[in-house]
């Protein structure tokens, strides 16, 4: 059992840990007739924020200060139905985010200002699992709020839902991971003259490496060459046509971006483009 520390609202306190470090505690009722020194009902609590970074916990509380609980609350649903319905872990950022752009997405609604996603298609098409869950987000807005957001709003609720997933980005890196995917994707479909089948395994995997290898350039984390490069001279021989479609790849990297693709990762690319190919033209 711990004490209350600090009552933000209703739903949202603070506890101090064995460690001395401040906890934020959200639930519903939490704080419903308590004063700080009382004891916390921890069958109550839905999140814990063991934050030792300061300033998370400082944006944590001018959230919960400035913004309804309701928004927060609706939030945190959200956030609970993406775990179980895509099995990936969040970033905690993803509750401050979230709430916050609810909330501004609602406001605007009612003010009638309803803003474009220009990358809209490609969001649909790269992130379809995240994206599901924003369209759910939306069904679930309108039901609490009354309201109805236009599906460009899922495409920007899909943008943080991403980049709650992805280390060391921000919302603007994962617009620029987005536009390195539509480009390789591009590149690819415009070389071999195809249309991709985006329902088969080898499709998903294909866009799940190029998302994470744009991650990768983004962050300017190198991927080392790991082996030896005879797999890769066999497989350049042997996949002649998809190697030289990595080899355009190439280009538009070091053209655009002045980063260095190493054999491991032209080997890993050449694999998926290989697969990708040919079960398309199947």
């Amino acid at each position: 059992m711990v004490k209350i520390h600090k009552i933000i609202n209703n739903n949202v306190v603070m506890f101090i840990d064995e460690n001395g470090n401040e906890v934020v505690a959200m639930g519903r009722g939490i704080a419903y007739k308590k004063k700080i020194g009382d004891m916390l009902d921890e069958t109550l609590v839905d999140k814990c924020f063991y934050q030792a970074d300061k300033d998370f916990n400082d944006r944590f509380k001018q959230i919960v200060s400035c913004i309804p609980t309701e928004y927060i609350e609706l939030a945190n649903d959200i956030i609970q139905f993406a775990k179980i319905s895509t099995n990936k872990k969040f970033s905690d950022s993803l509750y401050i985010s979230l709430s916050d752009h609810i909330y501004s997405s609602v406001q605007r609604f009612l003010e009638g200002v309803q803003l474009k996603n220009p990358m809209l298609w490609e969001i649909k098409r790269f992130y379809e699992p995240e994206y599901e869950v924003a369209l759910k987000a939306i069904e679930m807005i309108g039901e609490r709020f009354k309201v109805r957001l236009p599906e460009d709003e899922a495409g920007f609720i899909t943008i943080h839902i991403v980049d709650a997933e992805l280390d060391n980005c921000t919302i603007g890196d994962v617009y620029e991971i987005t536009k390195i995917i539509q480009d390789i994707h591009n590149i690819v479909r415009y070389f071999f003259r195809i249309e991709f089948d985006t329902k088969s395994i080898h499709y998903y995997r294909f866009i799940t490496h190029i998302r994470f290898f744009a991650q990768r350039l983004i962050t300017k984390t190198t991927y080392a060459d790991d082996q030896d490069d005879s797999l890769f001279n066999l497989l350049k021989d042997k996949y002649r046509n998809s190697y030289k479609c990595v080899l355009k790849i190439e280009e538009y990297i070091h053209k655009n971006y002045d980063y260095e693709i190493s054999n491991d990762e032209k080997l890993y690319l050449m694999v998926h483009i290989e697969r990708t190919v040919y079960k398309t033209e199947q």
